[in-house]
C-alpha cells in the first residue's frame, strides 16, 4: 500500500505521475462508448468487485442522473441514457451465488438485460476477476461492446476486453481512486455532448 510508505506530499505526488500516464485515446474511447450508447438507446451495464463494484454503483448513479441539466429531470421528453450496475441488485447477487456460484453474478444478469449492440464496462483492478471475466465473455459472442478498467498488469481481462483502459500500477487504492477520477472527465464529457455545452456548444 502506496500510502503505508509515502508521506502525503509524495503520496500526492505519485497520484499525479500516474495520472498523467493516463492513455487519453482510451480515455477518449471510453466516452465515446457511452455517447453512443445514449445516441443509439443502448444500454451501458457496469460491474465489478468490492471497491470496484461501489465504483460502479457510483457510476451508474452519475451516468442515470447527470448526464442531464437538473432542471430537465422532470421532463419526460428528454432523452435519456439507459444504464444499470449489476453489483446492485442484492436479490440477484444472493440467488445466483447461491444456487449457482459465484462467478455467475454478473453473467446471468447480462443473460437477462443484455443484447447486441449494449455497452458492459467491466472493472477489476486484478484483471482476473472469474465472476467479471464470465461476464465479459458472454458479452463479446453476444455482440455488446466490452470496455475494461484494470490495474497491475492488467490480467486476464486486459486480454479479453474489446477495449479498455489500463492503469499500470501495483496498488489497488491508487488504481480504484483513478478509475472513479477519470470516469468524471468522461461522465461531464458526455453530460456536455448530450446538451451541447462547453466544448460542444453550438455557435
Amino acid at each position: 500500500m502506496l500510502g503505508a510508505v509515502l508521506e502525503e506530499n509524495e503520496y500526492l505526488a505519485r497520484l499525479n505521475v500516474e495520472l498523467d500516464k493516463t492513455d487519453r485515446d482510451a480515455l477518449r474511447r471510453w466516452a465515446d462508448l457511452i455517447y453512443d450508447a445514449w445516441e443509439n438507446g443502448k444500454w451501458v451495464f457496469i460491474f465489478g468487485n468490492g471497491g470496484s463494484g461501489t465504483t460502479a454503483s457510483h457510476m451508474a448513479e452519475d451516468l442515470g442522473k447527470n448526464t442531464l441539466h437538473e432542471s430537465d429531470l422532470n421532463d419526460e421528453s428528454k432523452k435519456r441514457l439507459k444504464v444499470l450496475s449489476l453489483t446492485d441488485n442484492a436479490g440477484w447477487l444472493m440467488a445466483v451465488g447461491n444456487d449457482l456460484a459465484y462467478d455467475q453474478i454478473f453473467v446471468q444478469q447480462l443473460m437477462n438485460y443484455g443484447g447486441p449492440g449494449d455497452v458492459v464496462i467491466a472493472i477489476s483492478g486484478s484483471g482476473n476477476s472469474p465472476n467479471v471475466l464470465k461476464a465479459v465473455d458472454w458479452a463479446n459472442r453476444h455482440e455488446l461492446h466490452t470496455y475494461g478498467l484494470t490495474g497491475y498488469g492488467g490480467g486476464k481481462l486486459k486480454d479479453t476486453q474489446q477495449d479498455g483502459l489500463h492503469v499500470a500500477l501495483d496498488d489497488m487504492g491508487m488504481v480504484e481512486s483513478i478509475h472513479l477520477c477519470l470516469f468524471h472527465w468522461v461522465l461531464n464529457d458526455v453530460f456536455a455532448r448530450i446538451n451541447s455545452v462547453g466544448r460542444y456548444a453550438q455557435e
